[in-house]
């Protein structure tokens, strides 16, 4: 292209590419008219072969301009910096494959933008972008960081995603608060060395994925506080050794899931302060080593089978907490009692162990046979399985009571009148409740009609009670 064919416009930014002085039409001319327009050829030819001064960087500034035709850069080395601040794009960038030193569209105009496996050695700044067709970033690799705060992505069909970043690399942050979106941002196999940030970010695809995030790396954290997601939130097999904090943040998929972090590795996971989340919630399977998260925010349906986790805040009775081990599907899940029951005693905080593993008995009880539900009812109500020995001497004594009135009033007769020690009611009941002591009572003396089925009744409920005891006493050792 010959200098001659420029125009005006086009003859400023030609001679500030040089020296890499920045051209800002913003101040000037119409807003679509030729003095701020500029073809996409001029531009590339600019960027590929244009003109160098001798001590001076050579670098393409441009801001509020009118940018017509397709910037085609597909494939193409570009050793100076672009920056196409606040311009309007008639055509969507096309910078599939290309290779830059750094690129910023800051508050730019563009109906898309095409840069999948892309490598850009510094950072790429999409701040404040209104874009209206998908972005693609696919397999890109960014040396600095990547930047769509503020930004909105919308596009007419939401069958793909409007925001295209699976596989990408980035070595730093990726910073995308108040980011805006309208379908389905796809981060699956992302690697980001630093944290990425969707604080107070609006994220909406409803009835679909609002953000996709397999096998996503994180260096440091997620934030996403404030986070506004009306679609499902598929984080599965994420790898984020800090904080997925998410206070004050609103989760809502109808009919469907929230949000899935299942199979994931995360430092801590932060679910407090927002409403109660509207969908499933899924962490099967995760390790998290410290879990903040607060009971009314809990959808009624949750699956935590297999959750591993070390610590859990806020500290609440755990009347508060049971019901979410009772939402996975209905089915009986030991190993949710277990991590409840030890984070309460890290606390120290034994009661409420106590009170986690004796709903753990009492559910795995709808599990079994009739049989072994009958035996459970009676091991709940004796000694709360273990849980409540207090109850085993209640009823002792209740039991002796009973039967030491009973005798009293009416002794029962010796067998051998001449032999038999002095009759005690007290001692006498008690030999019956206990089989294993014996004071002489019982073998001397033979009750008869009633007193013969009161004192058999007495046998068996000392042996069902001894047993129970034995029972809940192994368990509590065991557990010890």
């Amino acid at each position: 292209m010959e200098i001659n064919d420029l125009t005006p416009a086009e003859q400023r930014v030609w001679r500030a590419f040089a020296t890499g002085t920045t051209v800002d039409f913003r101040p000037e001319g119409a807003e679509d008219g030729p003095e701020r327009t500029v073809r996409a050829s001029v531009l590339r030819a600019l960027l590929l072969n244009g003109p160098r001064e001798q001590g001076e960087v050579a670098a393409l500034k441009v801001l509020g301009a009118r940018i017509t035709g397709v910037l085609d850069l597909r494939f193409a080395t570009v050793d100076s910096v672009v920056r196409l601040g606040y311009c309007s794009f008639d055509e969507a960038p096309r910078l599939a494959g290309a290779q830059l030193n750094y690129l910023s569209l800051r508050g730019s105009v563009l109906p898309g933008l095409a840069a999948a496996r892309s490598r850009i050695d510094g950072s790429v700044t999409l701040t404040r972008c209104r874009i209206g067709g998908p972005v693609r970033l696919d397999g890109a690799q960014i040396s600095g960081a990547l930047y769509l705060d503020e930004a909105e992505v919308t596009a007419t069909d939401t069958t793909e995603p409007v925001l295209q970043l699976n596989q990408v690399t980035v070595d730093d942050d990726l910073c995308a608060r108040r980011l805006r979106t309208q379908g389905m941002i796809r981060l699956d196999g992302a690697t980001v060395a630093g944290s990425l940030d969707l604080e107070d970010a609006e994220l909406r695809n409803p009835g679909g994925s609002a953000l996709s995030a397999e096998a996503l790396e994180v260096g440091a954290n997620v934030l996403g506080r404030r986070l506004s997601a009306q679609g499902r939130i598929d984080m599965r097999g994420a790898r984020i050794p800090g904080r997925l904090d998410l206070l004050s943040s609103t989760l809502s998929n109808p009919g469907g899931t929230a949000m899935r972090a299942s199979s994931c590795v995360i430092g801590e996971v932060w679910l407090r302060r927002g409403p109660q989340i509207e969908g499933m919630l899924n962490l099967r399977r995760s390790q998290i080593e410290h879990l903040n998260l607060a009971p009314e925010m809990l959808p009624d349906q949750v699956r935590i089978l297999d959750l591993t986790y070390t610590s859990l805040t806020p500290h609440v009775p755990p009347e508060q907490r049971l019901p979410m081990l009772e939402r996975d599907e209905g089915r009986f899940d030991p190993h949710g009692y277990e991590q409840l029951t030890a984070s309460y005693r890290r606390t120290g905080d034994d009661h409420a162990a106590r009170l986690v593993q004796l709903a753990k008995q009492r559910r795995h009880r709808t599990t079994l046979p009739w049989y072994g539900r009958l035996w459970g009812q009676v091991q709940d109500a004796t000694v709360g399985y273990g849980f409540r020995p207090m109850r085993a001497l209640g009823w002792l004594l209740s039991l002796l009571a009973i039967g030491s009135v009973a005798f009293a009033l009416h002794t029962p007769p010796a067998l051998k009148a001449d032999e038999a020690p002095r009759f005690n009611a007290v001692f006498y009941t008690l030999d019956l409740l206990l089989p294993v002591i014996s004071f002489g009572q019982e073998a001397a003396f033979a009750p008869e009609g009633r007193q013969q089925a009161l004192a058999y009744a007495l046998v068996l409920l000392g042996w069902l009670l001894a047993t129970t005891v034995v029972a809940g006493v192994t368990r509590t050792v065991n557990r010890q």
